[in-house]
């Protein structure tokens, strides 16, 4: 079994994602998905943490010119912390905005002027909270060599906004791959694929169209 598949097997076996084509959940947004992910589960349970720790390093091998680690506050944080430690590399995270006391910082750690960092979240979705942190990072002097994160929704939207600014990303698994696991592991039907694959393709109208 490919990491891909493996890794999506073992979101799936821990709960951290979650189907429900039938039942949907209903997002911050107010939008219905029949998927709900929460990576943080994933600190629980020290041997996949090993192993999505030791999948997201490969996976940076790939990205040119790494010297340091900007977590994504706050999820992408501990995922950030591990990947640094296993690579052996310097950590900073970036805060959604700025603190209102102390020295108001926005990056916490130190940020050194030229140096490349990999932007960790732990999912993209539409890939606003690690651009801005890209942005934040580029504005404080430093580089962006690239992003990662555990998993993505694949929007083709997030993919476009991803390369409008410059920034490569990579991820461990997929929604796709995520999807095909849970029918092979009997998690799904075949109805239900169909519905999680119609949602990927629209999941505003998926929304509008449940909720109708």
């Amino acid at each position: 079994m490919d990491t891909s598949r493996q890794i999506a097997r073992r979101l799936l076996e821990v709960g951290a994602v979650k189907l429900q084509p039938q039942d949907p959940f209903t997002w911050a947004s107010g939008l219905r998905s029949p998927i709900y992910c929460d990576n943080r589960v994933l600190l629980s349970y020290p041997a996949i943490r090993s192993e999505v720790v030791s999948a997201l390093a490969g996976a940076a091998g790939a990205i040119h010119g790494i010297e340091g680690i900007a977590g994504v506050a706050t999820a992408g944080i501990p995922h950030g912390a591990l990947v640094a430690d296993r690579l052996g590399l310097p950590f900073i995270y970036v805060r959604s905005s700025a603190k209102e006391h102390g020295r108001r910082n926005q990056i916490e750690g130190r940020l050194e002027t030229g140096r490349r960092y990999l932007i960790v979240e732990d999912l993209i979705s539409t890939g606003g909270s690690s651009l801005k942190a890209a942005e934040v990072v580029r504005a404080g002097g430093g580089g962006v060599a690239g992003a990662q994160a555990i998993f993505t929704y694949q929007f083709p939207s997030a993919d476009r906004a991803f390369q409008h600014a410059e920034v490569p990303l990579t991820t461990v698994t997929n929604y796709g791959t995520l999807v095909e696991e849970a029918a092979s592991m009997g998690t799904i039907t075949d109805d239900e694929a169909a519905t999680l694959a119609d949602w990927r393709q629209d999941p505003r109208a998926w929304s509008d169209a449940f909720s109708d």
